[in-house]
């Protein structure tokens, strides 16, 4: 296990919360981690085979109702520590920003090109809409200051998304207003 994998480690971390099936640990994708993370299905569930082999996890089966077998994870000893070794290994580079808004705008040359305004427009709307989506989440994930200390990491995670879509939205606005003057 010499190369680093990234999905390996958040799955981990998953389960280091608490034990799941392998839908629900697709599941956190669409919700908290899908803010910073994307994996598919057909990326989880081999991977969760391999962790297995390597020993990391280990599932036990749940029956329910009258026929429906399926599989819980959980870490093993030496999967707890491979997490912990993971998390206390620094990173050297950055990540790459993939976004193709940003990418559209690198290639508008004219200041007043027509379609400008219009993507502009567009993104704000999406990243205020974002930026409302997790406000909300924010609330019921993290009601009280009880619930922010029991899950730290998480709680900054989504105040950094927060503050991420505020600070695009207000640079669009920004960008927007520009575009006024300069016409």
């Amino acid at each position: 296990m010499a190369r680093k994998n990234t999905l390996r480690y958040i799955l981990l971390g998953l389960l280091s919360k608490k034990n799941m099936s392998g839908y629900e640990l697709n599941q956190s994708f669409k919700n908290e981690i899908g803010e910073f993370w994307q994996a598919k299905h057909s990326q989880i569930y081999p991977e969760l085979a391999k962790m297995e082999e390597f020993g990391i996890i280990k599932h036990e089966i749940e029956i329910t109702g009258m026929k429906l077998e399926k599989k819980i994870y959980r870490l093993t000893e030496e999967g707890k520590a491979l997490l912990g070794e993971w998390i206390h290994t620094p990173m050297n580079d950055l990540p790459v920003n993939r976004d193709e808004f940003v990418l559209k705008l690198y290639f508008v040359k004219e200041v007043n090109d027509p379609r400008l305004t219009e993507i502009i427009e567009q993104q704000r709307g999406l990243h205020e809409e974002k930026r409302e989506y997790l406000l909300a989440r924010k609330a019921v994930i993290f009601p009280s200051k009880k619930e922010e200390e029991k899950n730290y990491g998480q709680y900054l995670i989504l105040s950094h998304a927060i503050n991420r879509e505020t600070e695009y939205t207000n640079w669009l606005t920004q960008v927007l207003e520009e575009q006024k003057k300069r016409k």
